[in-house]
C-alpha cells in the first residue's frame, strides 16, 4: 500500500519521531509505527489537509479555522515538522509567529508479515480510517458523475497479469500521475485539487468456473 501527500491538495491518504530518514531512505519499524500513528491523528490530518489546500498557515490561523487553541495547533505543527511532513517558511516567520507549508510525502507500507505487533496495529488503525474516507469519496464520485468529460470518474476493469507485470503497471501509473499532475504552486489556470485512488486485488489462487486463477 502506497501513501503520499497529493501534489494538488489534501492530507496524506490515504502519515515517526524526530529526524526521519531522507526521502527514499529505509525507515525502521519504530519510525513507521510513529508515522502511522501521526497520520492517524485526526487533528494532524486536518492540519495537513488545510496546508495542502491553502498553501500555508500559522498556529493562529489554524486555531481559528479548525476550532482549536493556538497552543494545541502549535504543538502539532512542531511534531509534524519533526516528522518532515511540513516545514517552516523562514521568510514569513519572525519572533513567535511561525508560518508553515506542507512537504511532498510518499511512503510504501511493507509486508504486514514483517511488522511488529505495534507497527501492525498502528497501520491497521490508519488503514481503517482511510477506508472510511475512501468510501465517502467513492460515493461522491458516483453522485457527482456528469459524463466522461466531467470532474468525477469511476472505472472498473479486470484483466490477467503476472506479478511482475502488475508491479510494472504500478510504476507506470505513478509515472503517469507525475507527468500530468501539478503541485499547488505550479498548477495552471483552471486546475482543481483532484483526489485519486487506485487498488488492485488478484483473485485467490485455485480455480474459478474450472479455469486456473494463478500458479
Amino acid at each position: 500500500m502506497t501513501d503520499g501527500t497529493p501534489r494538488t491538495a489534501g492530507a496524506p491518504e490515504p502519515a515517526a519521531h524526530a529526524e526521519l530518514p531522507a526521502a527514499g531512505a529505509e525507515m525502521t519499524s519504530l519510525e513507521r509505527t510513529a508515522l502511522y500513528k501521526s497520520l492517524g491523528n485526526p487533528l494532524r490530518r486536518r492540519i495537513l489537509d488545510y496546508l495542502g489546500r491553502h498553501g500555508e498557515a500559522n498556529s493562529t490561523v489554524l486555531a481559528r479555522e479548525l476550532g482549536e487553541s493556538s497552543g494545541t495547533t502549535s504543538y502539532h505543527l512542531r511534531k509534524l515538522a519533526e516528522q518532515k511532513l511540513i516545514e517552516e517558511i523562514p521568510e514569513k516567520s519572525g519572533g513567535r509567529e511561525r508560518w508553515w507549508r506542507s512537504l511532498p510525502f510518499s511512503h510504501t507500507t511493507p509486508d504486514p508479515a514483517t511488522m511488529t505487533t505495534d507497527e501492525f496495529e498502528a497501520a491497521r488503525h490508519l488503514a481503517l480510517l482511510k477506508i472510511d474516507i475512501d468510501t465517502q469519496l467513492f460515493r461522491r464520485a458516483h453522485e457527482e458523475y456528469r459524463g466522461p468529460d466531467g470532474w468525477a470518474h469511476v472505472q472498473r476493469h479486470g484483466t490477467w497479469l503476472t506479478r511482475d507485470e502488475l508491479t510494472a503497471f504500478m510504476r507506470e501509473y505513478r509515472a503517469l500521475l507525475d507527468h500530468y499532475g501539478h503541485s499547488r504552486e505550479t498548477a495552471p489556470e483552471g486546475a482543481r485539487p483532484v483526489n485519486m485512488r487506485f487498488y488492485a486485488v488478484a483473485e485467490p489462487m485455485g480455480e474459478w468456473n474450472g479455469e486456473p486463477t494463478g500458479p
